[in-house]
């Protein structure tokens, strides 16, 4: 691993055992963040988004899940480490910030004792320590009367307020590596706006390392400086924010761009959509997994698997038309 990376995924793949059978989420995805850099996932619900975030810290059924290559933090590869070397990173070196806020949270201790017993275990604090520590976190991700509202079971809280505890709990120990997971799904545009400020606060004092797992390109364009495109399992597009806003070059990622709502656009216009859907994980093309829903395909997608390449200095796709489309920029998609 080289020394400037924090994270490094390389070849991974993760299948589950079920009922149909053994179910591939995630197929040959690499990508890597250094200190201190945001990076973006991005694709629609049921491509692997999820499914990777949550395998860098080993969270699925061990007894259903198979995983292969490798995820390196810091040098020591995450799938292979004791249980108890990975309990003493969880919540500690690497933090994730989950999608459904109340499942997460244990619903029969307040919100701060959860957030002291974290502080209390990773750094050490005293329980009078940790109590302030705790008061402060919450107001810094603005939850409103934090002394009182510390007292709260979550079952009190409203859907967003208990987003922010959730945020306020990864975050407390000032993780070396942040997972968002959707952090901002159930806050209105102020909120996220502030959480979103919270994070590149403490992104810079600390140089902690973000993992945005996201579906709004507002989101990316804001926070991340680079981004990976995902479609069912795969990673089919990575580079630079600025590449993926100014030159895309997969038609999937393409379509998610002109799928955006432009406040210039007659409000009379349809928003724009990509055909088809994401197909099952139990009937995965042969060839192009997009292909079925490509304007670009030939029968050489439809029978051929493209690689993940190099395109241009700092961008990869997968796609065996991505030159096409770089010439072809001003055509419509469809």
């Amino acid at each position: 691993m080289k020394q400037d990376y924090l994270l490094e995924i390389d070849k991974l793949n993760v299948s589950f055992w079920t009922e149909q059978g053994r179910l591939t989420a995630v197929d040959d995805a690499s990508f890597y963040i250094k200190q201190g850099e945001t990076l973006g996932v991005v694709g629609e619900s049921g491509c692997g988004k999820s499914v990777t975030a949550e395998s860098i810290l080993k969270l699925h059924d061990e007894l259903l899940t198979d995983y292969e290559g490798s995820i390196k933090y810091k040098g020591d590869n995450l799938l292979q480490i004791s249980e108890k070397k990975l309990r003493n990173i969880r919540g500690n070196e690497i933090s994730m910030i989950f999608q459904d806020p109340m499942s997460s949270l244990n619903p029969v201790y307040t919100i701060g004792n959860q957030i002291i017993e974290s502080l209390m275990l990773h750094k050490k604090m005293s329980k009078k320590a940790a109590f302030q520590e705790a008061i402060d976190v919450l107001r810094k991700t603005g939850i409103p009367s934090p002394e009182q509202r510390i007292h709260d079971y979550p079952h009190q809280l409203s859907g967003g307020m208990r987003q922010r505890v959730m945020i306020a709990l990864a975050i407390c120990c000032e993780p070396s590596l942040l997972i968002a997971d959707e952090p901002t799904t159930a806050l209105d545009v102020t909120i996220q706006a502030q959480i979103l400020e919270v994070l590149k606060e403490l992104q810079q004092r600390t140089e902690m390392g973000v993992l945005m797992i996201t579906h709004d390109l507002a989101v990316v364009a804001e926070t991340c400086d680079r981004v990976v495109v995902m479609y069912l399992g795969q990673v089919i597009e990575e580079t630079t924010v600025h590449n993926l806003f100014k030159e895309p070059l997969h038609p999937y990622t393409i379509g998610l761009l002109k799928s955006m709502p432009n406040m210039q656009s007659n409000r009379s216009e349809k928003l724009f959509e990509i055909n088809g859907s994401v197909p099952s994980l139990k009937q995965i093309p042969i060839g192009c997994r997009f292909a079925g829903r490509c304007a670009f395909a030939t029968e050489k997608c439809l029978s051929d698997a493209p690689v993940l390449e190099k395109a241009r200095d700092g961008h990869q796709v997968r796609c065996w038309h991505y030159e096409e489309i770089a010439t072809q920029r001003g055509m419509a998609y469809v």
